[in-house]
């Protein structure tokens, strides 16, 4: 009888960053949390971070939304396209969600991430600590040589974590949001940029051969 590790073997992957805070493999007790968090709000209502219109809806919507939208990631997992989903635990409860993505990543070695916090966890530097986790796990253990990442240029918050991280300009772009035109900054972050600017150090836990091939990333990365 096979065993889940080897059905989907990135169950078991987890980040560590201090003794507070960690990155989990969305399993489905973690997902109802995070949907909880939707349901409560992540954001303003007069105003949103995000593209799509998901935080938009009503908040039993919001929180379906985030349990589908995880569901089809998980699905959708291969080597040449994938979109890892890891909840965010600070003090061992459920705050957000990180998610760090890729196409064709055994070839092209690019990431690109995502991210949000329940908005009553928000304003206590947890947005910076988990994209440093995430860039971590992305270029330290797997291999990338850049990391990409978008924001509305009003998004100060978002913009503020990418520029502290040690990303760089690479563009600008125009989206339609709300019905309405809306202007955003592109950023990009190589891996020699990233070992330059040096961070604190992140323990990977669950890093198998398995996970490895499952992502397209060097089994000696």
């Amino acid at each position: 009888m096979l065993t889940w590790d080897e059905v989907y073997p990135l169950r078991g992957l987890r980040l560590r960053a201090g003794d507070d805070l960690e990155l989990r493999w969305l399993d489905d007790d973690l997902l109802l949390q995070l949907a909880s968090l939707a349901h409560d709000g992540i954001h303003d209502p007069s105003w949103t971070p995000f593209t799509g219109a998901w935080a938009d809806a009503g908040p039993l919507e919001r929180a379906r939304s985030v349990v589908q939208w995880a569901w089809g990631r998980r699905a959708g997992t291969a080597p040449g396209d994938w979109w890892l989903q890891l909840a965010v635990l600070r003090d061992g409860v459920a705050v957000g969600l990180q998610d760090v993505g890729a196409r064709d990543f055994a070839v092209r070695r690019e990431v690109t991430t995502g991210s949000w916090l329940g908005r009553r966890h928000q304003g206590r530097g947890t947005g910076t600590r988990m994209r440093l986790a995430v860039l971590s796990l992305a270029f330290d253990h797997l291999g990338a040589t850049t990391a990409t990442t978008e924001a509305w240029k009003d998004n100060a918050a978002s913009n503020a974590v990418t520029r502290r991280v040690g990303y760089v300009l690479d563009g600008e772009e125009v989206a339609v949001t709300r019905g309405e035109r809306r202007e955003g900054w592109r950023y990009r972050l190589t891996a020699e940029r990233w070992a330059a600017l040096g961070h604190p150090r992140v323990t990977v836990e669950g890093l198998t051969d398995a996970v490895r091939e499952t992502l397209g990333a060097p089994v000696d990365a």
